[in-house]
């Protein structure tokens, strides 16, 4: 991406882990005038960005968060989607070791938030995509979404959700590509992050775990580096290809 300071960048789930990161990262560039951020607690979006409250399991709430945004700018040059779900004690939300504990509520939910909110954005917000100037339009993803990289069985329904994601974002990309022509519209997967989201499932020792500021730090070099010929792939976090 050029440097133009009249560009706006969305981070969806601003006060979640990678999204604050983004959110920290971006408001280092000059190459963004505007960056907006949401998240269920206003109080949690970091600053420099411009709060909008989102609930993606909120779908009339979601459509007044968009009314929201839309009058924050009528551009948007970057969005990226940082919003996951993976476990949740609240409503009894773990990933499936057997058949036996598959559960449709849960399911259900994770599909809501992995999969159902992406398109339901996308379906309110595209349209403030610039028509031909380069514009990015990012989910963050997971490698256990790919169907061609499942070695391993288990977690049913985050692996089908973040699959169901992938296909949307795949989707996204064909129909939105006719009208912006200079948009790259892709997923991301940012790697074994230090989380809370990761958090029950590594062990304090492992390898290969990525700060959320070096997750970050790569997905931004694999962004910057995008264009319209991007748009439609899977991307890891340094930049090789994951196959759907």
């Amino acid at each position: 991406m050029q440097p133009d300071a009249s560009r706006t960048a969305l981070v969806f789930g601003a006060s979640g882990t990678l999204g604050r990161a983004f959110c920290e990262a971006l408001a280092q560039r000059s190459d963004f005038g505007l960056l907006i951020g949401t998240g269920r607690n206003p109080d949690a979006i970091p600053d420099p960005c411009e709060p909008v409250v989102l609930d993606v399991t909120d779908a009339d709430g979601m459509a007044a968060s968009c009314q929201q945004i839309r009058g924050l700018t009528d551009r948007l040059d970057l969005v990226i989607y940082c919003i996951g779900l993976l476990h949740d004690g609240a409503h009894d939300i773990q990933p499936e070791k057997r058949l036996e504990q598959v559960d449709a509520a849960a399911m259900a939910r994770q599909f809501a938030v992995n999969a159902t909110a992406p398109l339901l954005l996308a379906r309110d917000l595209a349209t403030l995509l610039p028509r031909r100037e380069p514009c990015t339009w990012a989910h963050l993803s997971a490698r256990v979404g790919s169907i061609g990289d499942n070695h391993l069985g288990g977690w049913y329904s985050y692996r089908a959700s973040k699959a169901a994601q992938n296909m949307i974002t795949r989707t996204l990309a064909i129909e939105l590509g006719r009208r912006h022509r200079g948009l790259a519209c892709v997923a991301l997967h940012p790697g074994t992050v230090a989380s809370p989201l990761s958090a029950p499932f590594r062990s304090p020792d492992a390898q290969g775990v990525l700060s959320p500021q070096a997750s970050v730090a790569h997905l931004m070099k694999v962004i910057d580096g995008l264009d319209a010929g991007s748009s439609g792939r899977f991307f890891a976090w340094d930049g090789s290809d994951i196959p759907w």
